[in-house]
């Protein structure tokens, strides 16, 4: 993976952000993270990391706009459907098995938003266990680091727009709609569990069957990567599933998960193996920590051990068998807790049951070494079987262990030892020459292996960052169709308050003229058009004084100028002429026009003209 150039004054600011606040973010990758701040820069007017530094210091409000801008919260319901359609077809029913009938099913949603995933995730169990059973046994725990986001996806309140993708038969079936805004139902909100969990931080929740985590690891460093990839291994089951975003897949990753459908993104817990971070085994929330991390680790020391090895109770059953002890003997672990004697082992490859009761008598270990096993294929296997006592603190047996030791390969070498130290003179500089062919071999072939892991490593890193810039603008485009949005909306509301401005001075059988402080017309009713001749459209932005018009203008200066002094303007009347030329004797009334702020931006000027003769 190509190396990201470091800037000291970009980590100092950080580390700055992680002292004062406790967001830690130095596990992000650099190129997404950098964009973020630069945009809340711009929008400050900061030059440098250290100018924005000194902003947040003198601004601690920005701080929540540094949070919301660094958060993408980009997700939707039934995103990349085909994805979902293989979780409700395929994954769910192998749950259900694993499951069996009545045990409780766990899921987790990482970087759950504003919670449409969860939920999505919530109406698929519905679908397939049926609303009762989904109730009783379905629980989904949604985690993001955004408060303000878990907040909206608690009140499950959304828009039609939001609601797009979703089918309409459960559209209809989970969603009630008021007003402009569509509620999910009250018993699907119920069945998920809002909380705030940072990844790198936090314990993860324990005992998942599915945990749903589409498009989160993408914004991490590979190293951040992989410490969140232990937590999740740990927070599953044996065999639990894990669903990734489409552009992200773990490839050579990591190995704690194995491909069940890579082109879905979806990934199984490889279960015959246990990460070197054993210490930090998860706990169920109502035991001590420290001592379940210790029953953690004496569980996965047992299951991982070298030998085979089996526990039996004073009762003489199976109490327990570890990984390779159910490989060697074709054990199942629904043959825990069977009696010994129904088993094959408890005759082959030798006697058990007499040599436990001697063991649990003398309350002393006892091997039988070199123990010829007949296979099927026709050979022999040789192991070494150890019985020991396993007593409890009080003194009491509390049942034994029997380890079984495989030395068929150190008796092979036995007998091959003369053979080959015979052959060896002869045959040394031949093998030296084959091992040095082979050596130079193996690193041509292990320098190829990492070029092309790289090569890879870097098409990933590429494409996790194209998606990063993507759902970037994603959510700049739905911040420009909001403002477009509410754009729209006074360009309507002034629209609408023109036209009812209008239809008033339409109305009304008075000419009424308004102009401004520097006296320039602003509106011309239709009576004004009637009586003066002029239409609105002629006079509009026009000096009033210099219009030419039946009426003697130049008169009306001085009260206009008294009115816009905020002063008290008596009637005036004036001898005029109407547009067709008859006499006409014009009575005039000034008043104030104020703004929101009470003061006088203009002058109503209404007159009412009368015939007169001669």
């Amino acid at each position: 993976m190509p190396e990201t150039r470091v800037d000291p004054s970009f980590e100092q600011l950080l580390e700055f952000v992680r002292a004062s606040r406790g967001f830690d973010y130095s596990g992000y990758k650099r190129p997404s993270l950098t964009r973020r701040f630069r945009r809340r820069m711009d929008a400050v007017g900061a030059q440098s990391y250290g100018d924005y530094r000194a902003y947040l210091e003198a601004n601690p409000d920005e701080f929540g706009e540094l949070f919301d801008t660094i958060l993408i919260n980009v997700t939707g319901f039934f995103r990349d459907r085909e994805m979902w359609d293989f979780l409700a077809s395929d994954v769910v029913p192998k749950i259900l098995e694993q499951k069996g009938p009545t045990a409780p099913i766990r899921i987790w949603s990482t970087g759950c938003a504003s919670g449409e995933e969860a939920y999505t995730v919530a109406m698929i169990f519905a679908e397939t266990l049926g609303e009762d059973a989904s109730r009783e046994r379905v629980k989904i725990y949604a985690t993001d680091i955004d408060e303000h986001a878990l907040a909206q996806a608690r009140q499950a309140v959304y828009t039609p727009k939001q609601l797009a993708s979703v089918p309409d038969e459960l559209r209809e079936r989970y969603f009630h709609s008021t007003n402009s805004s569509v509620t999910l139902r009250g018993d699907i909100r119920r069945a998920v569990v809002f909380g705030r969990n940072d990844l790198l931080q936090d314990p993860p929740i324990s005992r998942v069957d599915l945990l749903v985590s589409r498009n989160t690891l993408m914004y991490f460093e590979a190293s951040a990567q992989a410490e969140i990839l232990a937590n999740f291994y740990f927070a599953l089951t044996r065999r639990g599933f894990m669903m990734l975003g489409k552009a992200e897949a773990l490839q050579s990753r990591s190995h704690l998960f194995e491909p069940y459908d890579l082109r879905r993104r979806v990934f199984v817990r490889n279960a015959d193996i246990e990460p070197g971070r054993a210490a930090r085994a998860l706990r169920p929330e109502d035991e001590p920590q420290q001592a379940i991390s210790a029953i953690s680790l004496r569980e996965a020391a047992f299951e991982q051990a070298q030998v085979a090895e089996i526990v039996v109770d004073p009762q003489g059953r199976i109490a327990d068998v570890n990984q390779p002890g159910r490989v060697m003997f074709g054990l199942k672990s629904s043959d825990v807790g069977r009696a010994l004697q129904d088993l094959e082992i408890s005759y082959r490859p030798l006697e058990l049951r007499s040599l436990i009761e001697e063991v649990a008598k003398d309350r002393r270990p006892r091997t039988n070494k070199e123990i010829a096993w007949p296979q099927q294929s026709g050979e022999t296997r040789y192991i070494d079987v150890q019985l020991a006592p396993l007593v409890s603190p009080t003194g009491e047996l509390a049942g034994l262990s029997v380890t079984f030791s495989d030395v068929s390969r150190f008796r092979a070498l036995q007998a091959d030892l003369e053979q080959t130290r015979r052959e060896l003179e002869t045959a040394y500089e031949e093998l030296q020459s084959t091992v040095e062919e082979l050596e130079t071999t193996n690193e041509e072939l292990q320098s190829t292996n990492e070029e092309l892991e790289t090569t890879n490593e870097e098409l990933q890193s590429t494409n996790e960052e194209l998606e990063t810039m993507n759902e970037e603008l994603h959510s700049t485009n739905e911040e420009l169709e909001t403002m477009n949005d509410e754009l729209r909306e006074r360009t309507d509301e002034a629209l609408s308050a023109n036209a009812f401005l209008g239809s008033i001075l339409s109305s009304i059988h008075q000419s009424v003229i308004v102009v401004d402080r520097d006296l320039r017309v602003t509106a011309w009713s239709r009576a004004a058009a009637e009586l003066w001749g002029l239409r609105e459209d002629e006079v509009e932005g026009q000096s009033f004084l210099n219009l030419d018009i039946g009426l003697p203008v130049g008169d009306l200066r001085s009260p206009i100028w008294e009115a816009l002094s905020g002063n008290e303007v008596t009637l005036i009347e004036l001898d005029a002429h109407n547009r067709r030329g008859q006499p006409v004797r014009c009575t005039i009334s000034f008043d104030q026009l104020y703004t929101q702020n009470d003061e006088v931006s203009g002058v109503i000027l209404v007159m009412t003209a009368e015939r007169r003769e001669g």
